[in-house]
């Protein structure tokens, strides 16, 4: 890999992640010998990766330089900020810095995934962290999880603003409003670029407080009073599940977690102080069935439908733990992920087959986003007033509306590039082009195996999900020249018991090819199987129009 020079009076900032997609966000601001990374997330896999665990950014380019990258700052505890770093840390031992609430989230994946002796370094709003020769400031924002921080990066060239994910909420849960004091300051000061998020840019006007989730929840508690109420919503969000507690105590209700990220986070909450309640409020899930409907509530995962989820099992009948019926009232206090919009409506309609009374975000205003609508974003531009800007944190449309937006509010349109992945940005006091591009994209972790599924794989099991499997198992005796034995396998492409007719044609055909074979001479069997492989791709289509995969296994006996 080309190693860059280390003499550029350019700031090079680097896309990982985070641009052109939703998700698995990893930003690198390098100048000289110095290399700093903002946020190391994952995402979801697309229906595009049967199989897949988990998305993660490509970190090669960090792993060539690892010598120079002198730290990790993080925005905020969410997967698509975090979840990376079990698996790149493993390569790229480098010390952490994130709030208190962050880095316990951040330990406790560590510790699931067994990585060890990572620096991890807690950091307050308003405190600096001096990395070589840049200077992080960390700046109080709101999000739908708390500990958020957005970045004011002094650099050689002037100060980066960094907003990670952020929204202007006036009445958050926890006190801590957002520093637009700061901000405004920083702005005064001079912002030579800004890096701000794009999630929310299609909507227009201002995002709603987390507040008015607890004023719609405590009118669903009063009028349920018999009913036992099940929640489904972020793990990660903390303030909303301390509105639910708070309101469990207000109709003295008991509070059970269900769900392994749930009870994980919720733990870890409690542990630092993010979370509070007493005791004698919440209950262990396996010990309800002793409550009355009227005296509980459960908090559950699976607001995006996910498969293995605790409220997606629910309503599946797979949780002995949790029979759902015509007494309970479950809230899905979240909005579907691009993408997750049919596992979502398909755990809905499972739970109005129990009988269940269901209440979603078209229904009432049981969730907030946690993202900057359009005015919010203007006030972040009109305080900070870079000199150039580049949106980040979204797909491509919003990337472009974000561009649009910052035209509006007065910004050249020659100040400005839309960043993709693997792109460099050379940016100094007085100009802002395009660098070099660096190896980046997606790594698949599946199971243990990190980066060990590639596109063949993938492929294969999207050709084996598409159309079966086809296995046809030859004996063979190379002395006499013959085959012994044929026998044929199917799964995904036909039935065997209702299909009887073509799988004999097809031992057929195999002898038919084998009789044109000299066996005898047969070294190697790679020529004989892909002539039989050939043969059988074209009669399969020919009789039933479909393509299955088709591996030959020759056994000599």
């Amino acid at each position: 890999m080309h190693r860059p020079r280390t003499d550029s009076p350019a700031l090079k900032v680097i896309f990982l992640g985070g641009v052109g997609e939703i998700g698995k966000n990893m930003t690198a601001l390098e100048f000289g010998n110095d290399i700093i990374v903002i946020d190391c997330g994952s995402c979801f896999p697309n229906v595009d990766m049967p199989g897949v665990d988990l998305v993660i950014p490509d970190t090669s380019y960090l792993l060539a330089n690892r010598d120079r990258v002198r730290g990790i700052v993080l925005t905020h505890g969410h997967e698509d900020h975090i979840g990376a770093l079990p698996y790149v840390l493993k390569d790229l031992n480098v010390p952490v810095y994130g709030t208190k609430i962050t880095l316990a989230l951040v330990d406790a994946k560590l510790r699931e995934q067994k990585t060890e002796n990572v620096k991890l370094n807690i950091v307050k709003p308003g405190s600096t962290v001096q990395f070589g020769c840049f200077k992080v400031e960390f700046v109080n924002v709101s999000h739908s999880i708390a500990g958020s921080c957005a970045l004011a990066v002094t650099t050689p060239v002037g100060t980066v603003f960094h907003t990670g994910d952020f929204k202007v909420d006036f009445t958050p849960i926890d006190g801590n409003v957002i520093d637009l004091q700061r901000i405004a300051e920083i702005g005064r000061r001079g912002v030579l670029l800004l890096l701000c998020e794009s999630t929310n840019i299609e909507r227009k006007g201002s995002s709603m407080s987390e507040a008015t989730v607890g004023a719609s929840f405590d009118g669903i508690f009063a009028d349920n009073p018999e009913r036992r109420i099940i929640i489904a919503t972020f793990a990660s969000n903390i303030h909303r599940v301390q509105q639910i507690i708070d309101l469990a105590v207000k109709y003295k209700r008991k509070v059970a977690f269900c769900g392994r990220s749930m009870v994980n986070i919720a733990a870890a909450a409690a542990k630092i102080g993010e979370l509070r309640y007493s005791d004698d409020v919440v209950v262990d899930i396996d010990k309800i069935k002793n409550i009355d409907d009227k005296n509980l509530v459960i908090i559950s995962t699976g607001s995006q439908g996910e498969p293995m989820s605790a409220l997606t099992r629910m309503a599946s009948d797979e949780m002995s733990k949790v029979r759902l019926g015509y007494n309970d009232t479950v809230i899905i206090s979240a909005s579907p992920i691009p993408g997750n919009e049919r596992m979502v409506y398909n755990v809905i309609n499972n739970l109005y087959r129990h009988g269940c009374k269901v209440i979603y975000e078209s229904l009432a205003e049981v969730h907030v986003s946690g993202h900057a609508y359009q005015e919010e974003l203007k006030l972040m531009h009109a305080l900070l007033k870079p000199k150039f800007f580049m949106p980040v944190h979204g797909e491509h449309r919003h990337q472009k509306k974000h561009a649009e937006l910052a035209v509006r509010t007065g910004m050249p349109p020659m100040n400005i590039i839309v960043p993709d992945i693997g792109n460099q940005v050379l940016v100094t006091r007085r100009s802002m082009k395009p660098g070099d591009n660096v190896s980046a994209g997606a790594v698949l972790v599946d199971g243990l195996g990190v980066g060990d599924v590639g596109s063949t794989v993938l492929r294969d099991r999207k050709h084996l999900a598409e159309e079966g499997l086809f296995v046809i198992v030859i004996g063979i005796d190379r002395e006499e020249g013959r085959v012994t034995g044929v026998d044929v396998i199917s799964r995904g492409f036909v039935y065997a018991d209702s299909a009887e007719d073509l799988l004999e044609e097809a031992k057929q055909l195999v002898l038919r090819v084998s009789d044109k074979t000299d066996l005898k001479e047969l070294e190697d069997p790679t020529v004989y199987k892909n002539v039989i492989r050939r043969e059988m791709k074209s009669f399969l289509y020919k009789e039933t129009r479909r393509s299955p995969m088709i591996l030959p296994i020759v056994t000599e006996s």
